[in-house]
């Protein structure tokens, strides 16, 4: 039997609780550390769709995914005069009514965290501060003062990876803004919204608010602008009033969503970006997730990359002795569906921030003719294609065959 291989994962969010779970499922030593002094609640609804759904069947997590579905049914389209347009929901996402999910991002990572916890340690309010390769292993210095030895380190820690950073180099090698910025909040709905999303836009701006049960809702300024500068992301006191001024004078409720902002307590601002690497590993470390290949919001597929991605690397190092072998087979395995979904981004930027006129009205008028098309079977069908385009190996059997050789 070949000796079994200790792994640290560096992130508890959605990706690095996913890879973690399949390795331990294959015989690894897994560790997995967090930043974060606990498992982060709450954030905006996320979708899984196609081959994620897969996978998540695969881990027998379905039903509670199912249990926790937030069943958003429509998006309606709002600009200064009112609705623009009513859309089912699967016809804007290329998502299939009945099999795909969306639910609050914390409500996953709480579901992935209590499948792992009882076998897999976790070490929260502490991080990666050092790595030091060589022909062996990799030795790992903590924040905490810890060090440690493992074979294989795996970066699922977020679109601004500071795993990733360390072993690939600045994030600006790999980030791509796709111009715009956006703040998201949670607030009371005192709108009456029931099981729909509202997005209002001019041109270069866009506010979105959406129930998520328990009589919230989660609201979201987005706005067209040059890439920030590292200093803003901090100042969220700036953001506040650089909304406030590009915001004001508008309708519908934006004054009564400006005023929720201001109250929110939990506010997370961030640039619309998409990482971008040649390769998802470096020597002993890979990358998954977000750090690897976050595609945005736009493209509705974070989460399910993020999913997918994590079971690949996972079988493929459970499939193989070496790590270069097995990284390079998670390269090869994944790389078109992530590149493909990553490319859907595009196209949904100018769907939830119209930057003109003239786009905001090609994009109502496609809205107008959305229930002739998707009567058509014409909505979204090439989205369904690569949301489902990666199909999944059963690396049960390779894992057996290569822990006997």
């Amino acid at each position: 039997m070949s000796r079994m291989r200790k792994v640290l994962v560096s992130g508890a969010s959605i990706a690095g609780p996913t890879v973690a779970y399949w390795l331990e499922r294959y015989g690894f030593d897994v560790t997995v550390v967090e930043r974060a002094d606990a498992l982060r609640s709450g954030g905006y609804a996320i979708d899984i769709r196609g081959t994620a759904i897969d996978a998540a069947e695969r881990m027998g997590m379905l039903p509670e995914l199912r249990d926790a579905h937030i069943s958003t049914r429509h998006w309606r389209f709002r600009g200064p005069r009112g609705v623009v347009a009513s859309i089912p929901m699967e016809d804007i996402t290329g998502g299939i009514a009945g099999r795909d999910v969306e639910i609050p991002r914390g409500a996953l990572a709480e579901i992935l965290y209590a499948r792992t916890r009882d076998k897999i340690p976790y070490r929260f309010n502490d991080c990666i501060v050092a790595m030091k390769e060589d022909q062996g292993g990799i030795d790992v210095t903590f924040r905490s003062g810890l060090e440690e030895r493992y074979d294989i380190v795996i970066a699922a820690d977020g679109l601004h990876s500071t795993t990733r950073e360390q072993a690939f180099g600045p994030e600006s090698q790999f980030s791509s803004y796709l111009g715009c910025c956006f703040i998201g909040f949670t607030a009371p709905n005192n709108f009456g919204f029931d099981h729909e999303l509202n997005i209002y836009n001019v041109p270069g701006l866009a506010a979105g608010a959406y129930e998520t049960g328990a009589e919230r809702m989660n609201c979201l300024f987005a706005y067209r602008r040059p890439e920030p500068a590292s200093s803003e992301y901090a100042d969220l006191d700036r953001v506040r009033r650089d909304i406030r001024e590009r915001f004001a004078g508008q309708g519908w409720i934006i004054p009564e969503l400006l005023d929720a902002m201001d109250a929110a307590d939990d506010l997370y601002f961030d640039s619309m970006m998409q990482i971008h690497m040649p390769k998802w590993s470096s020597g002993r470390v890979a990358v998954v997730g977000d750090a690897a290949y976050g595609p945005s919001f736009f493209s509705g597929q974070g989460t399910s990359t993020a999913i997918a991605g994590a079971y690949v690397l996972a079988g493929e190092l459970a499939a193989h002795e070496s790590h270069e072998t097995a990284f390079d087979a998670y390269d090869r395995e994944a790389r078109k569906f992530i590149e493909d979904n990553q490319a859907t981004a595009y196209g949904g930027s100018d769907l939830m921030v119209p930057p003109t006129r003239l786009k905001l009205w090609k994009r109502n008028r496609m809205m107008n003719l959305a229930p002739l098309l998707s009567r058509l079977g014409m909505m979204r069908q090439e989205e369904r294609d690569i949301n489902s385009s990666l199909k999944l190996k059963d690396y049960t059997p390779l894992a057996k065959a290569r822990a006997a050789a």
